[in-house]
C-alpha cells in the first residue's frame, strides 16, 4: 500500500483518539445538561469539528507516505498528549468539547488553569502546528495554525461570554473562603467547570 505512511497512520490514530474523546464529551454533555446545564455557541460547534476533521483529513491526504519522519518532534508530540490529558483530568467529568455552563458552580482555578486561562485551546494550536511538522509539512502547519487560531479565538469569546457570570461568583467565593480562614478552600478545587476543545 503506497498510500499508507507514517503521516498517514498518525492521522487515523488521532481519528481514533479523538473519535473516543467524543463519546465521552457526549456522555459528559448529556449529563451536564441534565444537571440543568445550558450550551452556548451550539451553532458555532459544526465548524470547530469541520475544522478538526479538516487538520485530519490534511495530514492523510496531502502529506506523501514516504514523508521523513522527525522523530524528535514525534516525542515532543506525544510528551504534548500528557498535558492534554493532564486538562482532561483536571475538568474530569465536566469536560466537553461544546461550551456547557452550569449556574452555581465555581470556575477552576487549579491544575493547569493555575497557569494559562484556556489550556486546551493552548494545546490545540501546538498540536496543529507540531504534528505536520514531525513530516516536514511545514505549509500544512502554517495554514492550519492560522485557521484554528482564528476559530479558537471566536470560540474563546463564546466560552468566556457564557462563563462571565460564574466568573463572579468566582471571585465572591474567594472573598468569603479569605474571610472564613480559607477553610472552604478545599470545597472550591473540588468544584470544576465544562471547557470545550
Amino acid at each position: 500500500m503506497d498510500w499508507i505512511g507514517a503521516p498517514q497512520i498518525a492521522a487515523l490514530l488521532i481519528l481514533l483518539q479523538r473519535g473516543i474523546e467524543e463519546l465521552i464529551s457526549r456522555s459528559n454533555t448529556a449529563r451536564l445538561l441534565a444537571a440543568g446545564g445550558r450550551e452556548a455557541g451550539a451553532d458555532f460547534y459544526a465548524v470547530v469539528a469541520i475544522t478538526h476533521l479538516g487538520w485530519i483529513a490534511g495530514l492523510f491526504l496531502l502529506i506523501a507516505p514516504d514523508a521523513p519522519v522527525f522523530w524528535p518532534l514525534i516525542g515532543l508530540y506525544l510528551a504534548l498528549q500528557l498535558v492534554r490529558y493532564w486538562v482532561i483530568g483536571t475538568l474530569g467529568r465536566h469536560w466537553t468539547h461544546r461550551i456547557i455552563t452550569l449556574d452555581g458552580l465555581a470556575l477552576v482555578r487549579h491544575g493547569p488553569y493555575r497557569l494559562v486561562r484556556h489550556p486546551n485551546y493552548l494545546i490545540t494550536l501546538i498540536e496543529t502546528a507540531l504534528l505536520p511538522l514531525c513530516f516536514g509539512a511545514w505549509e500544512l502547519a502554517a495554514i492550519m495554525t492560522a485557521i484554528w487560531a482564528g476559530v479558537l479565538r471566536y470560540k474563546i469569546r463564546l466560552e468566556d461570554e457564557a462563563l462571565a457570570p460564574r466568573a463572579g461568583h468566582t471571585a465572591a467565593k474567594h472573598v468569603e473562603e479569605q474571610e472564613l480562614g480559607g477553610r472552604r478552600a478545599e470545597q472550591q478545587d473540588g468544584v470544576q467547570t465544562a471547557e470545550s476543545e
